[in-house]
Protein backbone atom coordinates (compact mmCIF):
# COMPACT_ATOMS: atom_id res chain seq x y z
CA UNK A 1 0.00 0.00 0.00
CA UNK A 2 1.14 3.55 -0.68
CA UNK A 3 1.13 4.76 2.96
CA UNK A 4 0.28 3.89 6.55
CA UNK A 5 0.61 7.27 8.20
CA UNK A 6 -2.60 8.86 9.48
CA UNK A 7 -3.18 12.23 7.84
CA UNK A 8 -5.13 14.92 9.66
CA UNK A 9 -7.04 16.57 6.82
CA UNK A 10 -7.94 19.72 8.75
CA UNK A 11 -4.35 20.48 9.73
CA UNK A 12 -3.18 19.79 6.19
CA UNK A 13 -5.71 22.21 4.72
CA UNK A 14 -4.68 24.93 7.20
CA UNK A 15 -0.98 24.33 6.49
CA UNK A 16 -1.60 24.72 2.76
CA UNK A 17 -3.60 27.92 3.30
CA UNK A 18 -6.81 26.49 1.83
CA UNK A 19 -8.82 27.25 5.00
CA UNK A 20 -8.16 29.26 8.16
CA UNK A 21 -7.83 27.97 11.73
CA UNK A 22 -11.13 29.64 12.62
CA UNK A 23 -12.87 27.92 9.72
CA UNK A 24 -11.44 24.57 10.87
CA UNK A 25 -12.76 25.12 14.40
CA UNK A 26 -16.22 25.97 13.11
CA UNK A 27 -16.18 22.98 10.76
CA UNK A 28 -15.14 20.62 13.58
CA UNK A 29 -18.04 21.90 15.69
CA UNK A 30 -20.49 21.35 12.83
CA UNK A 31 -18.97 17.94 12.14
CA UNK A 32 -19.88 16.79 15.64
CA UNK A 33 -23.47 17.97 15.16
CA UNK A 34 -23.90 16.46 11.70
CA UNK A 35 -21.93 13.26 12.29
CA UNK A 36 -20.22 13.52 8.89
CA UNK A 37 -16.63 13.41 7.73
CA UNK A 38 -14.68 16.66 7.97
CA UNK A 39 -14.21 16.97 4.20
CA UNK A 40 -17.96 16.71 3.52
CA UNK A 41 -18.66 19.23 6.29
CA UNK A 42 -16.18 21.75 4.86
CA UNK A 43 -17.71 21.41 1.38
CA UNK A 44 -21.25 21.75 2.72
CA UNK A 45 -20.32 24.91 4.63
CA UNK A 46 -18.89 26.38 1.42
CA UNK A 47 -15.39 26.80 2.88
CA UNK A 48 -13.74 24.78 0.13
CA UNK A 49 -14.77 22.79 -2.95
CA UNK A 50 -14.44 19.02 -3.17
CA UNK A 51 -11.91 19.06 -6.03
CA UNK A 52 -9.49 21.19 -3.99
CA UNK A 53 -9.55 18.61 -1.19
CA UNK A 54 -9.14 15.71 -3.59
CA UNK A 55 -6.24 17.33 -5.47
CA UNK A 56 -4.50 18.08 -2.18
CA UNK A 57 -4.86 14.49 -0.94
CA UNK A 58 -3.80 13.11 -4.32
CA UNK A 59 -0.56 15.09 -4.19
CA UNK A 60 0.08 14.50 -0.50
CA UNK A 61 -0.44 10.73 -0.72
CA UNK A 62 1.07 10.36 -4.21
CA UNK A 63 -1.99 8.51 -5.48
CA UNK A 64 -3.96 9.25 -8.68
CA UNK A 65 -7.21 11.24 -8.74
CA UNK A 66 -9.55 9.33 -11.05
CA UNK A 67 -12.63 10.64 -12.87
CA UNK A 68 -15.03 7.70 -12.64
CA UNK A 69 -17.44 9.08 -15.23
CA UNK A 70 -14.94 8.38 -18.02
CA UNK A 71 -13.05 5.45 -16.51
CA UNK A 72 -13.30 2.13 -18.43
CA UNK A 73 -13.85 -0.14 -15.42
CA UNK A 74 -14.99 -3.75 -15.71
CA UNK A 75 -18.20 -4.48 -13.80
CA UNK A 76 -17.04 -8.00 -12.91
CA UNK A 77 -13.88 -6.55 -11.36
CA UNK A 78 -15.90 -3.96 -9.44
CA UNK A 79 -18.01 -6.77 -7.96
CA UNK A 80 -14.87 -8.21 -6.38
CA UNK A 81 -16.10 -6.24 -3.36
CA UNK A 82 -19.65 -6.93 -2.23
CA UNK A 83 -22.10 -4.04 -2.46
CA UNK A 84 -22.41 -3.75 1.32
CA UNK A 85 -18.62 -3.45 1.81
CA UNK A 86 -18.23 -1.07 -1.14
CA UNK A 87 -20.96 1.26 0.08
CA UNK A 88 -19.91 1.10 3.73
CA UNK A 89 -16.31 2.08 3.06
CA UNK A 90 -16.94 4.14 -0.11
CA UNK A 91 -14.52 2.07 -2.16
CA UNK A 92 -14.49 0.54 -5.63
CA UNK A 93 -12.14 -2.00 -7.25
CA UNK A 94 -11.14 -0.59 -10.63
CA UNK A 95 -8.46 -3.00 -11.86
CA UNK A 96 -7.38 -6.56 -11.16
CA UNK A 97 -3.67 -6.35 -11.94
CA UNK A 98 -0.94 -8.99 -11.87
CA UNK A 99 0.30 -8.18 -8.38
CA UNK A 100 -2.43 -6.06 -6.82
CA UNK A 101 -5.87 -4.47 -7.07
CA UNK A 102 -6.37 -0.79 -7.88
CA UNK A 103 -8.93 0.43 -5.34
CA UNK A 104 -10.37 3.95 -5.48
CA UNK A 105 -11.80 5.51 -2.31
CA UNK A 106 -13.63 8.68 -1.42
CA UNK A 107 -11.49 8.95 1.73
CA UNK A 108 -8.14 7.16 1.30
CA UNK A 109 -6.98 8.46 4.71
CA UNK A 110 -9.41 6.14 6.52
CA UNK A 111 -6.92 3.46 7.62
CA UNK A 112 -9.59 1.32 9.27
CA UNK A 113 -11.51 1.15 5.98
CA UNK A 114 -8.31 0.32 4.09
CA UNK A 115 -7.57 -2.59 6.45
CA UNK A 116 -11.14 -3.93 6.19
CA UNK A 117 -11.08 -3.77 2.39
CA UNK A 118 -7.66 -5.45 2.26
CA UNK A 119 -9.00 -8.32 4.37
CA UNK A 120 -11.62 -9.01 1.66
CA UNK A 121 -9.12 -9.10 -1.21
CA UNK A 122 -6.76 -11.88 -2.25
CA UNK A 123 -3.98 -9.53 -3.34
CA UNK A 124 -2.51 -6.25 -2.00
CA UNK A 125 -4.29 -3.05 -2.93
CA UNK A 126 -3.01 0.16 -4.47
CA UNK A 127 -5.03 3.28 -3.83
CA UNK A 128 -6.62 6.01 -5.88
CA UNK A 129 -9.05 8.77 -4.93
CA UNK A 130 -12.43 9.62 -6.50
CA UNK A 131 -15.33 12.03 -5.98
CA UNK A 132 -17.89 10.60 -3.58
CA UNK A 133 -20.94 11.53 -5.69
CA UNK A 134 -19.42 9.85 -8.76
CA UNK A 135 -18.70 6.80 -6.62
CA UNK A 136 -22.29 6.53 -5.37
CA UNK A 137 -23.68 6.92 -8.90
CA UNK A 138 -21.34 4.18 -10.09
CA UNK A 139 -22.57 1.89 -7.31
CA UNK A 140 -26.15 2.42 -8.49
CA UNK A 141 -25.18 1.44 -12.03
CA UNK A 142 -22.94 -1.54 -11.22
CA UNK A 143 -24.74 -3.11 -8.29
CA UNK A 144 -28.00 -3.43 -10.20
CA UNK A 145 -30.34 -6.19 -9.13
CA UNK A 146 -30.71 -7.74 -12.57
CA UNK A 147 -28.80 -10.89 -11.57
CA UNK A 148 -30.66 -11.06 -8.28
CA UNK A 149 -33.98 -10.71 -10.10
CA UNK A 150 -33.02 -13.46 -12.53
CA UNK A 151 -31.96 -15.75 -9.68
CA UNK A 152 -35.18 -15.13 -7.75
CA UNK A 153 -37.26 -15.70 -10.89
CA UNK A 154 -35.46 -19.00 -11.44
CA UNK A 155 -36.02 -20.01 -7.80
CA UNK A 156 -39.71 -19.14 -8.01
CA UNK A 157 -40.00 -21.00 -11.31
CA UNK A 158 -38.54 -24.15 -9.74
CA UNK A 159 -40.90 -23.95 -6.76
CA UNK A 160 -43.88 -23.48 -9.06
CA UNK A 161 -42.80 -26.46 -11.17
CA UNK A 162 -42.34 -28.61 -8.07
CA UNK A 163 -45.64 -27.63 -6.44
CA UNK A 164 -47.78 -26.04 -9.10
CA UNK A 165 -50.94 -27.28 -7.41
CA UNK A 166 -50.24 -25.20 -4.29
CA UNK A 167 -49.87 -21.64 -5.59
CA UNK A 168 -51.54 -20.17 -2.47
CA UNK A 169 -48.57 -21.13 -0.27
CA UNK A 170 -46.20 -19.24 -2.53
CA UNK A 171 -48.35 -16.12 -2.26
CA UNK A 172 -48.52 -16.07 1.52
CA UNK A 173 -46.11 -14.44 3.94
CA UNK A 174 -44.62 -11.03 4.48
CA UNK A 175 -42.84 -8.99 1.84
CA UNK A 176 -39.48 -10.52 2.81
CA UNK A 177 -40.56 -14.18 3.00
CA UNK A 178 -42.73 -15.45 0.14
CA UNK A 179 -40.64 -16.26 -2.99
CA UNK A 180 -42.81 -14.13 -5.27
CA UNK A 181 -42.69 -11.31 -2.73
CA UNK A 182 -38.88 -11.43 -2.65
CA UNK A 183 -38.83 -11.16 -6.43
CA UNK A 184 -41.17 -8.15 -6.43
CA UNK A 185 -39.23 -6.44 -3.65
CA UNK A 186 -36.04 -6.81 -5.70
CA UNK A 187 -37.78 -5.45 -8.81
CA UNK A 188 -39.04 -2.40 -6.89
CA UNK A 189 -35.66 -1.75 -5.26
CA UNK A 190 -33.91 -1.90 -8.63
CA UNK A 191 -36.46 0.50 -10.16
CA UNK A 192 -36.13 3.02 -7.32
CA UNK A 193 -32.33 2.77 -7.46
CA UNK A 194 -32.20 3.81 -11.13
CA UNK A 195 -34.98 6.43 -10.80
CA UNK A 196 -37.56 4.60 -12.92
CA UNK A 197 -40.97 6.24 -13.25
CA UNK A 198 -42.79 3.08 -14.43
CA UNK A 199 -42.42 -0.69 -14.28
CA UNK A 200 -43.92 -2.88 -17.03
CA UNK A 201 -44.37 -6.63 -16.49
CA UNK A 202 -45.33 -8.28 -19.77
CA UNK A 203 -45.83 -12.02 -20.40
CA UNK A 204 -44.93 -13.23 -23.89
CA UNK A 205 -45.23 -16.67 -25.47
CA UNK A 206 -41.98 -18.05 -24.06
CA UNK A 207 -40.57 -15.28 -21.82
CA UNK A 208 -41.62 -12.65 -19.32
CA UNK A 209 -40.33 -9.12 -19.83
CA UNK A 210 -39.66 -6.56 -17.11
CA UNK A 211 -39.21 -3.07 -18.50
CA UNK A 212 -38.40 0.10 -16.56
CA UNK A 213 -38.95 3.60 -17.90
CA UNK A 214 -35.97 5.81 -17.05
CA UNK A 215 -35.86 9.38 -18.41
CA UNK A 216 -38.77 8.49 -20.67
CA UNK A 217 -37.03 5.48 -22.28
CA UNK A 218 -37.85 1.82 -21.54
CA UNK A 219 -35.04 -0.56 -20.50
CA UNK A 220 -35.77 -4.27 -20.77
CA UNK A 221 -34.85 -7.41 -18.85
CA UNK A 222 -36.04 -10.73 -20.29
CA UNK A 223 -36.53 -13.89 -18.22
CA UNK A 224 -37.33 -17.32 -19.60
CA UNK A 225 -39.41 -18.39 -16.55
CA UNK A 226 -42.76 -17.61 -18.17
CA UNK A 227 -44.51 -19.85 -15.61
CA UNK A 228 -43.96 -17.25 -12.86
CA UNK A 229 -46.17 -14.64 -14.58
CA UNK A 230 -49.50 -15.74 -12.98
CA UNK A 231 -47.95 -15.76 -9.48
CA UNK A 232 -46.52 -12.25 -9.97
CA UNK A 233 -49.84 -10.90 -11.29
CA UNK A 234 -51.86 -12.46 -8.45
CA UNK A 235 -49.48 -11.13 -5.79
CA UNK A 236 -49.67 -7.61 -7.21
CA UNK A 237 -53.46 -7.79 -7.44
CA UNK A 238 -53.63 -8.82 -3.78
CA UNK A 239 -51.41 -5.88 -2.81
CA UNK A 240 -53.72 -3.51 -4.74
CA UNK A 241 -56.94 -5.12 -3.40
CA UNK A 242 -58.06 -6.17 -6.88
CA UNK A 243 -60.17 -9.15 -7.92
CA UNK A 244 -57.69 -12.00 -8.49
CA UNK A 245 -60.28 -14.18 -10.20
CA UNK A 246 -61.03 -11.56 -12.88
CA UNK A 247 -58.63 -12.08 -15.77
CA UNK A 248 -60.79 -10.97 -18.68
CA UNK A 249 -61.20 -7.27 -17.85
CA UNK A 250 -58.69 -4.48 -17.11
CA UNK A 251 -58.41 -3.37 -13.49
CA UNK A 252 -56.85 -0.37 -11.75
CA UNK A 253 -55.64 -0.07 -8.19
CA UNK A 254 -52.94 1.33 -5.96
CA UNK A 255 -50.86 0.48 -2.91
CA UNK A 256 -48.04 1.98 -0.88
CA UNK A 257 -44.78 0.43 0.24
CA UNK A 258 -41.40 1.43 1.66
CA UNK A 259 -38.50 0.79 -0.74
CA UNK A 260 -34.91 1.59 0.27
CA UNK A 261 -36.18 3.94 2.98
CA UNK A 262 -38.56 5.79 0.63
CA UNK A 263 -42.33 5.74 0.81
CA UNK A 264 -43.48 4.79 -2.69
CA UNK A 265 -47.07 5.07 -3.88
CA UNK A 266 -47.72 2.58 -6.69
CA UNK A 267 -50.53 3.03 -9.25
CA UNK A 268 -51.22 -0.29 -10.88
CA UNK A 269 -53.04 -1.12 -14.10
CA UNK A 270 -53.76 -4.61 -15.43
CA UNK A 271 -54.79 -5.53 -18.95
CA UNK A 272 -55.60 -8.94 -20.49
CA UNK A 273 -53.23 -9.70 -23.37
CA UNK A 274 -52.64 -12.70 -25.62
CA UNK A 275 -50.41 -14.60 -23.20
CA UNK A 276 -51.85 -13.58 -19.82
CA UNK A 277 -52.15 -10.20 -18.10
CA UNK A 278 -49.88 -7.20 -18.60
CA UNK A 279 -49.08 -5.06 -15.54
CA UNK A 280 -47.95 -1.43 -15.62
CA UNK A 281 -47.06 0.39 -12.40
CA UNK A 282 -46.42 4.11 -11.99
CA UNK A 283 -44.06 4.85 -9.08
CA UNK A 284 -44.65 8.03 -7.11
CA UNK A 285 -42.10 8.94 -4.45
CA UNK A 286 -44.17 10.38 -1.59
CA UNK A 287 -41.07 11.29 0.44
CA UNK A 288 -40.32 14.09 -2.04
CA UNK A 289 -43.65 15.78 -1.31
CA UNK A 290 -45.17 18.34 -3.65
CA UNK A 291 -42.72 20.01 -5.98
CA UNK A 292 -41.67 23.58 -5.34
CA UNK A 293 -42.68 25.72 -8.31
CA UNK A 294 -39.17 27.18 -8.45
CA UNK A 295 -37.89 23.67 -9.29
CA UNK A 296 -40.06 23.14 -12.38
CA UNK A 297 -37.31 24.52 -14.59
CA UNK A 298 -39.36 27.31 -16.16
CA UNK A 299 -37.39 30.30 -17.45
CA UNK A 300 -37.65 33.19 -14.94
CA UNK A 301 -39.82 35.44 -17.15
CA UNK A 302 -42.23 32.61 -18.01
CA UNK A 303 -42.42 31.54 -14.35
CA UNK A 304 -43.25 35.10 -13.37
CA UNK A 305 -46.16 35.15 -15.84
CA UNK A 306 -47.39 31.69 -14.83
CA UNK A 307 -47.29 32.65 -11.14
CA UNK A 308 -49.16 35.89 -11.82
CA UNK A 309 -51.92 33.96 -13.59
CA UNK A 310 -52.59 31.35 -10.92
CA UNK A 311 -52.68 34.03 -8.24
CA UNK A 312 -55.66 35.66 -9.97
CA UNK A 313 -58.88 35.57 -7.90
CA UNK A 314 -60.94 33.86 -10.62
CA UNK A 315 -60.80 32.51 -14.15
CA UNK A 316 -59.52 29.36 -15.83
CA UNK A 317 -55.91 28.24 -16.29
CA UNK A 318 -55.17 25.17 -18.41
CA UNK A 319 -52.03 23.03 -18.57
CA UNK A 320 -51.82 20.88 -21.70
CA UNK A 321 -49.67 18.15 -23.16
CA UNK A 322 -49.62 14.39 -23.76
CA UNK A 323 -49.54 11.75 -21.02
CA UNK A 324 -46.27 11.84 -19.10
CA UNK A 325 -45.41 15.45 -19.96
CA UNK A 326 -45.55 16.66 -16.34
CA UNK A 327 -48.92 18.48 -16.42
CA UNK A 328 -50.03 17.22 -13.01
CA UNK A 329 -46.65 18.06 -11.51
CA UNK A 330 -47.02 21.69 -12.64
CA UNK A 331 -50.52 21.90 -11.16
CA UNK A 332 -49.42 20.38 -7.85
CA UNK A 333 -46.56 22.89 -7.67
CA UNK A 334 -49.03 25.73 -8.19
CA UNK A 335 -51.42 24.27 -5.57
CA UNK A 336 -48.59 23.96 -3.08
CA UNK A 337 -47.97 27.70 -3.37
CA UNK A 338 -51.69 28.54 -3.24
CA UNK A 339 -52.25 26.28 -0.21
CA UNK A 340 -52.87 28.90 2.49
CA UNK A 341 -55.14 28.87 5.52
CA UNK A 342 -57.35 31.57 4.00
CA UNK A 343 -58.13 29.61 0.81
CA UNK A 344 -60.45 26.63 0.42
CA UNK A 345 -59.04 24.30 -2.27
CA UNK A 346 -60.83 21.27 -3.68
CA UNK A 347 -59.31 18.90 -6.24
CA UNK A 348 -61.14 16.34 -8.37
CA UNK A 349 -58.68 13.73 -9.63
CA UNK A 350 -58.44 10.31 -11.23
CA UNK A 351 -56.39 9.18 -9.42
CA UNK A 352 -55.14 11.34 -6.53
CA UNK A 353 -51.38 11.26 -7.10
CA UNK A 354 -49.95 13.17 -4.14
CA UNK A 355 -51.70 13.79 -0.84
CA UNK A 356 -51.65 17.44 0.21
CA UNK A 357 -52.59 18.61 3.70
CA UNK A 358 -55.39 21.18 4.07
CA UNK A 359 -56.62 20.47 0.53
CA UNK A 360 -59.83 18.48 0.00
CA UNK A 361 -58.91 15.88 -2.61
CA UNK A 362 -61.64 13.76 -4.20
CA UNK A 363 -60.96 10.51 -6.04
CA UNK A 364 -63.22 9.94 -9.05
CA UNK A 365 -64.94 6.53 -9.07
CA UNK A 366 -66.78 5.83 -12.32
CA UNK A 367 -68.16 2.49 -11.05
CA UNK A 368 -70.44 4.20 -8.54
CA UNK A 369 -71.25 7.22 -10.71
CA UNK A 370 -68.75 9.50 -9.00
CA UNK A 371 -67.45 11.15 -12.17
CA UNK A 372 -65.82 14.52 -12.72
CA UNK A 373 -69.10 16.30 -13.46
CA UNK A 374 -70.98 14.97 -10.40
CA UNK A 375 -68.09 15.72 -8.05
CA UNK A 376 -67.72 19.22 -9.47
CA UNK A 377 -71.39 20.01 -8.83
CA UNK A 378 -70.99 18.96 -5.20
CA UNK A 379 -67.65 20.75 -4.89
CA UNK A 380 -69.23 24.06 -5.86
CA UNK A 381 -71.57 23.70 -2.87
CA UNK A 382 -68.54 23.34 -0.56
CA UNK A 383 -67.68 27.06 -0.79
CA UNK A 384 -64.30 26.65 -2.55
CA UNK A 385 -62.00 29.46 -3.63
CA UNK A 386 -59.90 27.27 -5.92
CA UNK A 387 -60.84 24.12 -7.82
CA UNK A 388 -58.39 21.80 -9.54
CA UNK A 389 -59.87 19.40 -12.11
CA UNK A 390 -57.49 16.53 -12.91
CA UNK A 391 -58.54 16.44 -16.54
CA UNK A 392 -61.28 17.94 -18.71
CA UNK A 393 -62.41 14.82 -20.54
CA UNK A 394 -65.91 15.69 -21.74
CA UNK A 395 -68.18 18.61 -22.61
CA UNK A 396 -70.12 18.39 -19.34
CA UNK A 397 -66.97 18.73 -17.22
CA UNK A 398 -65.76 21.64 -19.35
CA UNK A 399 -69.13 23.36 -19.05
CA UNK A 400 -69.16 23.10 -15.24
CA UNK A 401 -65.53 24.25 -15.06
CA UNK A 402 -66.28 27.32 -17.20
CA UNK A 403 -69.34 28.11 -15.08
CA UNK A 404 -67.24 27.86 -11.92
CA UNK A 405 -64.65 30.23 -13.38
CA UNK A 406 -67.43 32.71 -14.25
CA UNK A 407 -68.84 32.66 -10.72
CA UNK A 408 -65.73 33.82 -8.90
CA UNK A 409 -63.63 30.65 -8.63
CA UNK A 410 -60.11 30.01 -9.82
CA UNK A 411 -60.18 26.82 -11.89
CA UNK A 412 -57.02 24.87 -12.74
CA UNK A 413 -57.16 21.89 -15.08
CA UNK A 414 -55.40 19.85 -17.76
CA UNK A 415 -56.29 18.97 -21.33
CA UNK A 416 -54.72 16.51 -23.79
CA UNK A 417 -53.76 18.83 -26.64
CA UNK A 418 -50.45 19.40 -28.41
CA UNK A 419 -50.03 23.13 -27.89
CA UNK A 420 -51.67 26.23 -26.47
CA UNK A 421 -53.32 27.38 -29.69
CA UNK A 422 -55.06 24.06 -30.40
CA UNK A 423 -56.39 24.04 -26.82
CA UNK A 424 -58.77 26.91 -27.41
CA UNK A 425 -59.88 25.30 -30.70
CA UNK A 426 -60.50 22.01 -28.88
CA UNK A 427 -62.68 23.73 -26.28
CA UNK A 428 -64.75 25.33 -29.00
CA UNK A 429 -65.15 21.93 -30.66
CA UNK A 430 -66.36 20.52 -27.34
CA UNK A 431 -69.28 22.93 -27.45
CA UNK A 432 -68.11 25.78 -25.22
CA UNK A 433 -69.47 29.11 -26.41
CA UNK A 434 -66.72 31.42 -27.63
CA UNK A 435 -67.94 34.37 -25.58
CA UNK A 436 -67.78 32.25 -22.39
CA UNK A 437 -64.19 31.22 -23.15
CA UNK A 438 -63.25 34.82 -23.88
CA UNK A 439 -64.61 35.80 -20.45
CA UNK A 440 -63.11 33.00 -18.34
CA UNK A 441 -59.88 31.76 -19.94
CA UNK A 442 -56.83 33.48 -18.44
CA UNK A 443 -53.87 31.52 -19.77
CA UNK A 444 -52.84 28.22 -21.36
CA UNK A 445 -49.53 26.52 -20.81
CA UNK A 446 -48.33 23.61 -22.96
CA UNK A 447 -45.39 21.50 -21.89
CA UNK A 448 -43.16 18.55 -22.74
CA UNK A 449 -40.29 16.69 -21.11
CA UNK A 450 -37.15 16.29 -23.20
CA UNK A 451 -33.89 14.56 -22.35
CA UNK A 452 -30.84 16.51 -21.22
CA UNK A 453 -27.44 16.04 -22.81
CA UNK A 454 -25.12 14.23 -20.41
CA UNK A 455 -22.80 16.90 -19.03
CA UNK A 456 -20.00 14.36 -18.53
CA UNK A 457 -19.65 13.31 -22.17
CA UNK A 458 -21.15 16.22 -24.12
CA UNK A 459 -19.20 17.21 -27.21
CA UNK A 460 -19.69 19.67 -30.06
CA UNK A 461 -22.08 18.53 -32.76
CA UNK A 462 -22.83 19.84 -36.24
CA UNK A 463 -26.30 19.08 -37.66
CA UNK A 464 -26.22 16.86 -40.73
CA UNK A 465 -27.74 17.95 -44.05
CA UNK A 466 -31.22 16.72 -43.22
CA UNK A 467 -31.31 18.30 -39.74
CA UNK A 468 -29.93 21.55 -41.12
CA UNK A 469 -32.59 21.59 -43.85
CA UNK A 470 -35.36 21.00 -41.31
CA UNK A 471 -34.13 23.75 -39.02
CA UNK A 472 -33.89 26.12 -41.96
CA UNK A 473 -37.29 25.25 -43.45
CA UNK A 474 -39.36 24.87 -40.28
CA UNK A 475 -37.72 27.30 -37.85
CA UNK A 476 -36.25 29.73 -40.40
CA UNK A 477 -32.90 29.56 -38.60
CA UNK A 478 -29.43 29.06 -40.05
CA UNK A 479 -28.10 26.09 -38.05
CA UNK A 480 -24.50 26.79 -39.14
CA UNK A 481 -24.50 29.93 -36.99
CA UNK A 482 -25.08 28.01 -33.77
CA UNK A 483 -23.18 25.49 -31.70
CA UNK A 484 -24.91 22.28 -30.65
CA UNK A 485 -23.99 19.44 -28.30
CA UNK A 486 -24.48 15.68 -28.28
CA UNK A 487 -23.42 13.12 -25.69
CA UNK A 488 -21.03 10.50 -27.02
CA UNK A 489 -22.07 8.10 -24.24
CA UNK A 490 -20.25 7.34 -21.00
CA UNK A 491 -20.57 5.35 -17.79
CA UNK A 492 -22.37 8.25 -16.11
CA UNK A 493 -25.28 8.14 -18.58
CA UNK A 494 -25.24 4.42 -19.29
CA UNK A 495 -23.82 5.18 -22.76
CA UNK A 496 -27.06 6.85 -23.87
CA UNK A 497 -25.64 10.37 -24.18
CA UNK A 498 -28.46 11.69 -21.98
CA UNK A 499 -28.85 12.18 -18.25
CA UNK A 500 -32.12 13.42 -16.77
CA UNK A 501 -34.94 15.40 -18.34
CA UNK A 502 -36.06 19.01 -18.46
CA UNK A 503 -39.34 20.78 -19.07
CA UNK A 504 -40.11 22.76 -22.22
CA UNK A 505 -42.94 25.27 -21.82
CA UNK A 506 -45.13 27.36 -24.11
CA UNK A 507 -47.28 29.98 -22.38
CA UNK A 508 -50.10 31.93 -24.00
CA UNK A 509 -51.67 34.73 -21.94
CA UNK A 510 -55.07 35.91 -23.04
CA UNK A 511 -55.30 39.47 -24.32
CA UNK A 512 -57.99 41.61 -25.96
CA UNK A 513 -57.17 40.43 -29.50
CA UNK A 514 -57.27 36.74 -28.54
CA UNK A 515 -60.50 37.21 -26.56
CA UNK A 516 -62.15 38.96 -29.51
CA UNK A 517 -61.21 36.07 -31.83
CA UNK A 518 -62.80 33.62 -29.38
CA UNK A 519 -65.99 35.68 -29.20
CA UNK A 520 -66.29 35.40 -32.98
CA UNK A 521 -65.44 31.65 -32.90
CA UNK A 522 -62.65 32.61 -35.31
CA UNK A 523 -60.06 29.84 -34.92
CA UNK A 524 -57.81 31.12 -37.70
CA UNK A 525 -57.92 34.60 -36.23
CA UNK A 526 -57.03 33.13 -32.84
CA UNK A 527 -53.98 31.38 -34.32
CA UNK A 528 -52.80 34.57 -36.00
CA UNK A 529 -53.39 36.61 -32.84
CA UNK A 530 -51.39 34.06 -30.80
CA UNK A 531 -48.38 34.54 -33.10
CA UNK A 532 -48.50 38.25 -32.29
CA UNK A 533 -49.07 37.80 -28.54
CA UNK A 534 -46.31 39.27 -26.32
CA UNK A 535 -43.97 36.62 -24.92
CA UNK A 536 -45.47 33.78 -26.96
CA UNK A 537 -42.95 31.29 -28.32
CA UNK A 538 -43.93 27.86 -29.74
CA UNK A 539 -42.63 24.73 -28.00
CA UNK A 540 -40.34 23.68 -30.82
CA UNK A 541 -38.65 27.09 -30.85
CA UNK A 542 -38.13 26.90 -27.08
CA UNK A 543 -36.66 23.40 -27.43
CA UNK A 544 -34.34 24.57 -30.21
CA UNK A 545 -33.19 27.37 -27.93
CA UNK A 546 -32.18 24.75 -25.36
CA UNK A 547 -30.35 22.82 -28.09
CA UNK A 548 -28.42 25.98 -29.02
CA UNK A 549 -27.38 26.29 -25.35
CA UNK A 550 -26.14 22.70 -25.40
CA UNK A 551 -28.76 21.47 -22.93
CA UNK A 552 -30.47 19.04 -25.32
CA UNK A 553 -29.94 17.65 -28.81
CA UNK A 554 -31.38 18.24 -32.25
CA UNK A 555 -32.79 14.69 -32.07
CA UNK A 556 -34.92 15.68 -29.06
CA UNK A 557 -36.13 18.82 -30.87
CA UNK A 558 -37.19 16.69 -33.84
CA UNK A 559 -39.02 14.23 -31.58
CA UNK A 560 -40.90 17.08 -29.92
CA UNK A 561 -41.87 18.40 -33.33
CA UNK A 562 -43.14 14.93 -34.29
CA UNK A 563 -40.58 14.53 -37.05
CA UNK A 564 -38.57 11.39 -37.86
CA UNK A 565 -35.30 10.99 -39.71
CA UNK A 566 -36.96 8.89 -42.44
CA UNK A 567 -39.44 11.71 -43.05
CA UNK A 568 -36.58 14.21 -43.25
CA UNK A 569 -34.80 12.04 -45.80
CA UNK A 570 -37.93 11.81 -47.96
CA UNK A 571 -38.52 15.57 -47.76
CA UNK A 572 -34.90 16.27 -48.73
CA UNK A 573 -35.14 13.89 -51.67
CA UNK A 574 -38.31 15.61 -52.82
CA UNK A 575 -36.51 18.95 -52.66
CA UNK A 576 -33.79 17.47 -54.87
CA UNK A 577 -36.47 16.02 -57.18
CA UNK A 578 -35.07 12.55 -56.66
CA UNK A 579 -36.87 9.29 -56.04
CA UNK A 580 -35.87 7.44 -52.85
CA UNK A 581 -34.02 4.17 -53.48
CA UNK A 582 -35.95 1.01 -52.62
Amino acid sequence: MAFRKKIRLGDLLVDKGLITSDQLKLALQEQKKLGRKLGSTLVELGMIDEDSILNLLSGQLSIPLIDLTNYPYNEEVVRTLSESIARRYRAIVLEDRANDYLVAMADPTDLYAVDEIQSKLSKPLSQAIVRENDLLETFDRVYRRTEEISALAEELGLELSAGSDDLSKLLQGEMTEAPVAKLLQSIFEDAVQVGASDIHIEPDKKVIRIRQRVDGILHEQVMKEIQIAPAVVVRLKLMANLNISEKRLPQDGRFSMVVSGREIDVRLSTMPVQHGESIVMRLLDQTKGALNIELLGMPPELLKRFRKNFHLPHGMILVTGPTGSGKTTSLYAALQELNKAESKIITVEDPVEYQLSRISQVQVNQKIGLNFASVLRSALRQDPDIIMIGEMRDAETVEIGVSAAMTGHLVLSTLHTNDTVSTATRLLDMGVEGYLLATTLRSIIAQRLIRRVCSKCAEDYSPDAFEGAWIREQLHIDSTRHGYKKGKGCLHCGFTGYSGRMGVYELLDMNAELAEALRRDDTQGFIEAADRAPGYQPLVHVAHGYAVKGLTTIDEVLKLAGESRSELVEEELELLELEPEI
